[in-house]
């Protein structure tokens, strides 16, 4: 189990600790609700370090990254952010990720824990342009600053204008008394902020003086499971649970993400897939009856017939009702229709909604 560069700080706050990808990290704190709380209408921190990142450099990492991204990378200028993610031959997704364009010819690709070792392989087994690849993963920490507080909360730690960053933009900058530091404007909660980039040897500085900053803005320390929540509310995929090796990402919506205006791996499988039409849909539900889904119930329709399976689900914090995304075939995948959830051998009304199901 490996720590990251934080868990003793995590450890004496009185955090429960579980194991995570690989990684001993806290689940939460004070409670889910109130840590998904401070986050929606304040400030919270997040350690994120077990993430993974890889520095691609060269004339050609663009090239390769063209080659093994859905996204169009050539869009990226320097200091731009972009969502995407790695297609298998089979249809599916390796993984999902974040390309940031760092420098004329130098990309950073932020990956999932649990794939940093599966996605290096598949990146590196095609990479056959001379791409220098260095993997960071080990040397490198994550904070995610996430609320609508966050740019007031931090403003003073950093000489940059953190209104001026907007989403999916980024700067290298001095942070918190550290030089090149990446200040992205990015994060998985939908509700703004920031996530900061720097060496495992400069981040308990960082995180110190990101409480002290914020303190006034009652920022807390935020876990794992209230990161799952917010994700949720907004609809964003998490790999593992609503995307992997077998989900197209045209069943999965990602369609956004798949731009045909250029060759990549199984693009032209997945080109007849869109013109065909897919069978099924990742959609979002919200509960009608009383009932909590959980990733890996049943999916049925009016008949009782099983048509599809739950792939993330919970109570929403913001909401007060329980909400869901699962796969479902195209016929029922339209805003309003009825599906049910099977509860404990009970089907369980609820109703096909559209995304986000939080909304400010």
């Amino acid at each position: 189990m490996k720590n990251t560069a934080l868990s003793h700080i995590h450890e004496s706050l009185g955090a429960k600790m579980i194991p995570f990808a690989g990684y001993n990290m806290p689940v939460q704190y004070e409670g889910v609700n109130a840590e998904h709380e401070t986050v929606r209408n304040g400030v919270g921190v997040f350690d994120v370090s077990h993430m993974g990142e890889f520095l691609l450099t060269g004339e050609n990492a663009l090239a390769l990254i063209q080659k093994v991204t859905s996204n169009d990378a050539s869009v990226l200028e320097i200091g731009r952010a972009q969502y995407s993610c790695l297609p298998n031959k089979d249809g599916g997704i390796v993984d999902d990720l974040i390309i940031y364009r760092v420098k004329k010819e130098q990309y950073l690709l932020v990956v999932n824990a649990s794939n940093i070792e599966k996605d290096w392989n598949w990146i590196a087994d095609q990479n056959d342009l001379g791409v220098e690849m260095k993997d960071l993963s080990d040397e490198y920490s994550l904070l995610a600053i996430q609320g609508p507080k966050a740019v007031e909360a931090m403003q003073s730690l950093t000489s940059v204008d953190l209104s001026a960053i907007k989403y999916y933009h980024f700067e290298v900058a001095d942070f918190a008394g550290i030089e090149h530091v990446i200040i992205s404007a990015t994060g998985y909660t939908g509700s703004g902020g920031f996530e900061i980039y720097c060496k495992n040897t400069e981040v308990e500085q960082i995180w110190n003086k990101v409480f002290e900053a914020g303190a006034s803005f009652g920022i807390q320390p935020i876990g794992l499971a209230a990161r799952d929540t917010l994700r949720l509310e907004m609809g964003f995929c998490l790999y593992g649970n609503d995307i992997n090796d077998s989900t197209s990402p045209l069943e999965a919506g990602l369609g956004w993400i798949t731009k045909f205006t250029k060759e990549f791996t199984n693009s032209e499988n997945l080109k007849k897939q869109k013109e065909a039409g897919v069978s099924r849909k990742l959609v979002a539900f919200e509960m009608v009856d009383r009932g909590i889904p959980r990733h890996d119930y049943e999916i049925a329709d009016a008949n009782g017939n099983v048509v599809g399976i739950v792939t993330s689900g919970t109570q929403s914090p913001s909401l007060g009702i329980a909400i869901g995304l699962g796969y479902v075939p195209t016929s029922l995948s339209t805003v309003d229709s009825e599906i049910y959830i099977r509860i404990r051998n009970k089907d369980v009304k609820a109703k096909v909604v559209k995304l986000p199901f939080y909304k400010k």
